[in-house]
This record gives structure tokens, C-alpha cells and sequence, in this order.
């Protein structure tokens, strides 16, 4: 098989493709590849009646489900599991588990690939590996999901045989659902099929009997009873071909009924009822035992009676037919159905010459067997013993159908139901699996061309179909976000009800003023919940969980924590004593963990009238904010580092807030404003500026242009002025107004008019952050 593309599902059909018998298929999507069924076919012996296992490497699967217990879907299944490379997992139901074991031993027992050239039969596989598979067999109840590696699937009730499944399969939210051989129809001991409850993108389907449809069934068990009753009256005998387990057990639930009730004609031994084989009797057991997975009606008979529908009153089990009495007219079930070896045929062989006998076909016959030969009325079969001679075909061949499978108009209906885009038909003959194919193409047809157009395939075997899918992530809520989900529709449900009853509140008063028009509330729509939590994606299983930060630990203790530490990085042009000020009077929670300056140590012995001392330039600081963001500032470079949360970095965005406007602030430039130098910025002319003063010669240039000559800078001792020697002031008077204004301490002093007050302040604040950047 090619390599598969991304969003690409692929199935192939390695048996049951245009033909029934040997059932096995590969389903591969998203890297993980699905067996479903293993069996054998039964028109071929040996090695050719395998699926074409060396068409694809079994090392790939994953998992192998097997849907009941028939040879044609289960009976390779230990050759797989101990002949070939394959090292998946097997899921079958309990009750297919339980008999499945007894019905191999038959197989090996009486099938053979023929003689070797060393004499030896070399069969399929021996009881040795059969036992080894059983162990390793894991069992899957009915409506359970089991997850492997990303591979989900449910089992459901097929209606077929006792443990018949149908599977449900999901991968990466694309669902599959494999009906294996299933039934619609309630017989005396089984359910029908179930319908699943989720939607299937893909739908795998037998078609065994085509377009054909089954009469009721009680017509068929009224046609039946007559037919044998009709024949044993006249001395004859009835051979009923069935298979071992399954339909053999609702005919003689029908036989023992309707002998019981014509015991005077029939029962007490005048015409007895064989079932001849060992393998039913070893298996009845499971029958007893598996009632609760029945019918109501098997369980209400079982309850009322508190005997077990199971145990026969009208039927004996032959174990040899050489220990069979042939004297008179007797009823015998006898396996294999088909009719290809065994019992069965030895029976048939031995009454088939006389002409009032009866052979009744009530299973599905499939091509190339003994079974579908009789169909054509030959009037000569060959002997199984010695090929070469024939035996003369005198007694009559019926057919009444109780094969468990869908007839057309229960398919349809059920394909119908279940509404997936896309249809494979399997396990089913050519011609009526093609007639089938063209049947669904009519009935869609209205379909064709839209969004939900049907697509209908009929692969042969090793032809692949292939799929696209653009998956879409649906995630699930898991925890207490789904209580909280929940809440909250309650909680809005509860408000639609108080306006509802508002609004019946309002319309009533409305009523009493008939002069008025009655106006109705409008109905708004739904409230939508806002779910916040943390987005869990599980690549290799496809799960995308949806979960709130307290229960992370509960529902994926896979998980490790990653701590993240942020670092962010700031250039300050700022004594570091500024910095340790506006930090304290944003946080307060500040703890000193270097100081090479003694920075803090200096501001706590800042002169009265608030001016910074100075300090070396190039020691480092590090400061611990809120106990969690650390900064260390060095060589005009802040550097700020925390771990990642939400009031972490909220606080840290605040710090490089500051650090960014620190020497704009007012505040800072009144400290600083007769101590900062420039010692690193140039200017044009590549001359520092020498006056110690110059900073607040520019603010005053301001007022200067602002006030003119009602402004008058006042330097206590010359342009030499330092900012230790005094306070540097600046005076307005206009008229009788007058401001005085501390450019030391940037605040105004004096200042006997409230306008020309305010008209000062808004100067000196410009005045602040045009000179920081200066600084």
C-alpha cells in the first residue's frame, strides 16, 4: 500500500471483498491501523482459504477486533496471531471468547491442508498455538469504550449470534462503524442490532443477500414446522445443515416448541430430534450461561419458569453417527452448515439416495460448497470419501432462510439511520453486492452533488479505497469546568425564567388599558458562557482536553512543569538613587541584595531639603521587588528578571514602566536638579556643558518667553551659583500680582493669584519633562 497522506483514511479489503467467507479488513488513518476479522473461507482448504495476508504487513496493526465467532471471520485468527509477524492487540466480546475456543478445536480437528511430502498433516495451526493465542485474546463489553493509543471503539449488539459485535471506531474524531454480519430482525433468543448513538463518517457494511428480502419470520417457522411434519409423517427423515453455534440454537428453540406442543404426533420418542455435535454440547453451557445478554423474552421464560430455555426437553445430543439407531423417521441437525465435511455430510450422503427424505437448507450457502451445489437439485453428488464415485440425489432440497443477516429493506433502513457520507459494502457475492451498490446510488440520488452527497464503494480484495478527511479538534471539558459550565446554564436558565414571568407581569397590566397595544418582550438569545482553562493536546491519542489549572494534576499526571523565568532589559540614564525612591514609593516591599553605592543608605541621609548626594557610578544595585522580581542595575543597564504569572508580570510591567520615565518625572527633577551632570551624553559641538546651573537656566528660559521682563531669574552669587550654596528662585510680578518659584525644589513658594498660580505649575511641569531628558 502506498504511504498515506495526512488527513487520508484508507480501507482494504484483504477477504470479503466481492465474495463471503474469509472476512478480514485493514483501515488505516492518522499512522494507526485497525484489523477487522480474521477468518477463513469456507468454499477452500489450507493455505488457500487464508485472506491474502502476504498483500500487507501485519507488524503495522495495532489492534485486531473480531466481530462473533464464525470460521469465516475468526478462524485464522490464531495463524495470525502465531504465524505471522503480527504483535497487535485482539478484542473480542465474552461470550465470542468463550465459545470461540471449543469451535477452533473443531476447526483443527477436521480441517487439513492435505499431506505433506513427509507424510504429515500440516495444518493451519495446532491446538498448541491455539491456546497460546487464547491467552493473549482480551475481551471488550458490550457499550464499553476501550482507548489504545489513540484508537477508540465501542462494541455493540450485532443481533447475529450470542456476542455478535458491531464496532464503533474513532480516530482523531473521524468515527467508522463495522457491522460485521448483523441482524434488524427479534428472533426467539437474540436482540436486533443496535443503532449507535454517535454519527459514523464511515460506514462498513455487509451485504450478504443483496436486494433480497426475507418473509416474516413466523412465516418461515410456521413453512418450517410443516415441511418436517409433513415429512416425518410418511416415514421420511429431515437433515437441517447447520452451523454449530448460532442458528442451530434458534431452530431448536422453534423444534422443541412445536414438538412439545404436537406431543401426541410427535413427541415421547416417535419421532426424536439429533443434534449431532459434540462442539454444540461442550458450547450449550455458554448459552445457559450468557441469558442476561439475550431477549426479553429468553429472560422473562428463563425467570418465570426458573428453568433454562437451553435445556432441551425434545432434543438428544448424538455424539457418533456410526451410535445412531436409523429406524424410522427422525429430524437431525447436523454441522457444518455448508455441508463440506463432517456430520453433516456423512448424514447426507447416506439419505440423500431415498426420495422421501428432506434436505432443508436454513443457512446462507455459499459458492463452491456442497450446500450451494444441492441448491441446483443434482442428480448425482460425489462421495467425500472416494471422489471418484457419485451417489444418486432422489430426496427433496428446500430452502427457508434462517441465516441472522439483513435482508435489503433492513439494510437500507439501518444505513439509513446510522446517515454516514460514506458506504463500503462487504461480505457479500458479486452480483448482489453490485445490485445492492446501485440500489443505495438510486435511493441518495437526490443527494447527488450537495454537501451530503452518499458515496457508495464495492472494493474487490487488495483494491484500497481512500478517504479524505479535514479533521476538525473538538476539545472536552473535563473537571470542574464542566460543573462551572453547568452552573452557569442553570444561572441563566433561572434569569430567562424571572423575565419570563416579568413579562407575564408587564402584558397583565398592559390588558387593563384596552386602549393600549400590548407590546411582547422580545426573546433573546441563548447566553453565551465564556469558558476559560487550560488546552491539554495529546498528539499520539488524538485527545484535546479542555481543563481548569486545579485539576491539571488529576486528570494528566503525565505532565511536567515547566517554570519559565522572564528577563527584560532597560538602558536608564539615571542616578541609581533615583530609581531605589520611585520604587519604594510605588511597591514599598523593596529588599536590597547588593549595594555596592550604599545607595540606600545615602537616601535615608538625603539633606532636609531633599537633595542627593552623590556616589560612585559604577557600582551595581540589586534590588528584590515583591519578593519575586529581581533587579539588577549596572552601568546604566537595568535588567529585570521574574517568573512568569499573572501578578508577576503585571508588577514587572509596571517597574519597566518607570525605569522608562523615571528621569521625566517631576519629582526627579526636583531632586536632582542642582546635582545631575552630564556624564555621558555630548552635545553637538562635542562640548559638555560647564555651568552646574545650565539645567535650570533652560526651564527659565520658559518663563522667560512666557512672562518677559515681569520674570526675573535670581542667582544668589553669580552665574558660579552651585546648588550647595542655596536655593536658585525666580520671581513674576505683574502688577499686583506676584509668584515666587523655587526652580531647587521645582514648587512655587509664594504666589498671591490663583490663575497666574495655575498658569506657573503647568510651566513648571513642561519645564520638568522637557529638561529630564537633558539629565
Amino acid at each position: 500500500m502506498d504511504a498515506l497522506g495526512k488527513n487520508s483514511l484508507k480501507f482494504f479489503a484483504l477477504g470479503g471483498g466481492n465474495e463471503v467467507g474469509r472476512s478480514c479488513h485493514i483501515l488505516q488513518f492518522k499512522g494507526k491501523t485497525i484489523m477487522l476479522d480474521a477468518g477463513v473461507h469456507p468454499a477452500h482448504q489450507g493455505y488457500s482459504s487464508l485472506p491474502f495476508y502476504d498483500e500487507f504487513d501485519l507488524s503495522k496493526i495495532d489492534v485486531l477486533l473480531i466481530s462473533h465467532f464464525h470460521v469465516d471471520h475468526a478462524a485464522s485468527l490464531p495463524y495470525v496471531m502465531q504465524k505471522t509477524n503480527f504483535q497487535g492487540r485482539v478484542f473480542m466480546t465474552h461470550p465470542t471468547k468463550a465459545i470461540y475456543r471449543w469451535l477452533l478445536r473443531d476447526f483443527v480437528r477436521v480441517t487439513s491442508i492435505g499431506v505433506s511430502s513427509g507424510g504429515k498433516d500440516d495444518n493451519l495451526y495446532t491446538d498448541e498455538d491455539l491456546a497460546e493465542s487464547f491467552d493473549r485474546i482480551e475481551t471488550i463489553d458490550f457499550h464499553s469504550t476501550v482507548d489504545v493509543n489513540g484508537i477508540k471503539f465501542t462494541a455493540y449488539h450485532a443481533g447475529h449470534v450470542l456476542g455478535a459485535a458491531m464496532f464503533q471506531i474513532e480516530i482523531a474524531g473521524v468515527r467508522i462503524l463495522f457491522t460485521g454480519d448483523y441482524s434488524r430482525e427479534l428472533d426467539r433468543h437474540l436482540n436486533s442490532a443496535e443503532v449507535p448513538t454517535l454519527p459514523s463518517d464511515v460506514h462498513i457494511v455487509e451485504s450478504t443477500f443483496g436486494t433480497a428480502t426475507h418473509e416474516p419470520r413466523v412465516n418461515r417457522e410456521r413453512k418450517l414446522t410443516q415441511l418436517i411434519h409433513s415429512t416425518v409423517s410418511r416415514g421420511g427423515r429431515v437433515l437441517l445443515p447447520v452451523f454449530a453455534l448460532g442458528r442451530a440454537q434458534e431452530i431448536m428453540l422453534i423444534l422443541d416448541e412445536y414438538w412439545t406442543q404436537h406431543s401426541d404426533e410427535l413427541g415421547g420418542g416417535q419421532v426424536p430430534i439429533y443434534y449431532a455435535s459434540n462442539l454444540a454440547k461442550k458450547c450449550m453451557s455458554v448459552f445457559q450461561t450468557y441469558v442476561n445478554m439475550m431477549n426479553d423474552d429468553i429472560r422473562k421464560k428463563f425467570r418465570d419458569s426458573q428453568t433454562n430455555p437451553f435445556v432441551f426437553k425434545n432434543i438428544s445430543y448424538l455424539r457418533n453417527i456410526d451410535d445412531f439407531q436409523d429406524f424410522g423417521p427422525s429430524v437431525m441437525l447436523a454441522s457444518p452448515g455448508m455441508l463440506q465435511s463432517g456430520l453433516s455430510r456423512d448424514v447426507l450422503e447416506k439419505w440423500c439416495p431415498e426420495d422421501k427424505n428432506l434436505v432443508l437448507i436454513t443457512g446462507y450457502s455459499v459458492e463452491g460448497t456442497m450446500a450451494k451445489f444441492l441448491m441446483l437439485e443434482p442428480d448425482t453428488i460425489p462421495s467425500i470419501n472416494n471422489p471418484e464415485a457419485t451417489i444418486p440425489r432422489r430426496c427433496q432440497i428446500e430452502e427457508i432462510s434462517f441465516a441472522a443477516h439483513v435482508d435489503f429493506r433492513e439494510n437500507l433502513e439501518f444505513i439509513e439511520k446510522i446517515s454516514a457520507p460514506n458506504i463500503i459494502l462487504v461480505h457479500g457475492e458479486s452480483n448482489p453486492m453490485g445490485r445492492l451498490k446501485s440500489a443505495l446510488l438510486s435511493n441518495f440520488a437526490s443527494l447527488r452533488g450537495s454537501e451530503q452527497e452518499v458515496h457508495v464503494f464495492n472494493p474487490r480484495n487488495c483494491v484500497d479505497v481512500t478517504l479524505e478527511f479535514n479533521g476538525i479538534k473538538i476539545a472536552k471539558a473535563v473537571g470542574n469546568i464542566v460543573d462551572d459550565i453547568r452552573r452557569e446554564e442553570e444561572e441563566g436558565t433561572e434569569v430567562k425564567e424571572e423575565d419570563k414571568d416579568n413579562a407575564v407581569e408587564k402584558t397583565s397590566v398592559k390588558k387593563e388599558k384596552p386602549d393600549e397595544d400590548v407590546e411582547e418582550l422580545p426573546n433573546g438569545d441563548e447566553q453565551e458562557i465564556v469558558v476559560s482553562g487550560i488546552l491539554v493536546s495529546d498528539e499520539k491519542n488524538f485527545d484535546l482536553n479542555l481543563v481548569s489549572l486545579t485539576d491539571l494534576r488529576e486528570h494528566h499526571t503525565e505532565l511536567s512543569t515547566t517554570v519559565l523565568r522572564e528577563r527584560q532589559t532597560v538602558h536608564v540614564d539615571c542616578k541609581k538613587e533615583l530609581i531605589y525612591w520611585h520604587l519604594c514609593q510605588m511597591f514599598g516591599d523593596i529588599r536590597v541584595i547588593i549595594d555596592e553605592e550604599n545607595v540606600t543608605n545615602k537616601l535615608k541621609r538625603e539633606d532636609a531639603d531633599g537633595r542627593i548626594s552623590d556616589g560612585k557610578l559604577n557600582g551595581k544595585l540589586v534590588l528584590k521587588v515583591m519578593n519575586d522580581i529581581k533587579l539588577t542595575v549596572f552601568d546604566n543597564v537595568a535588567t529585570l528578571e521574574w517568573t512568569q504569572g499573572l501578578i508577576s508580570d503585571t508588577v514587572a510591567d509596571s517597574i519597566v514602566a518607570i525605569l522608562m520615565s523615571v528621569d521625566s518625572s517631576p519629582a526627579s527633577v526636583r531632586m536632582s536638579s542642582r546635582s545631575c551632570e552630564h556624564h555621558h551624553e555630548e552635545f553637538s559641538d562635542g562640548v559638555m556643558p560647564k555651568d552646574p546651573v545650565w539645567k535650570v537656566k533652560q526651564i527659565a528660559k520658559l518663563f522667560k518667553e512666557q512672562f518677559g521682563e515681569t520674570f526675573t531669574l535670581m542667582l544668589a552669587k553669580g552665574d558660579d551659583h552651585k546648588i550647595e550654596d542655596g536655593d536658585i528662585f525666580g520671581v513674576i510680578t505683574i502688577g499686583k500680582n506676584n509668584a515666587r518659584i523655587n526652580f531647587s525644589k521645582m514648587q512655587i513658594e509664594e504666589c498671591n493669584s490663583n490663575p497666574l498660580k495655575g498658569r506657573v505649575e503647568r510651566i513648571l511641569d513642561m519645564g520638568a519633562d522637557l529638561a529630564a531628558s537633558l539629565c
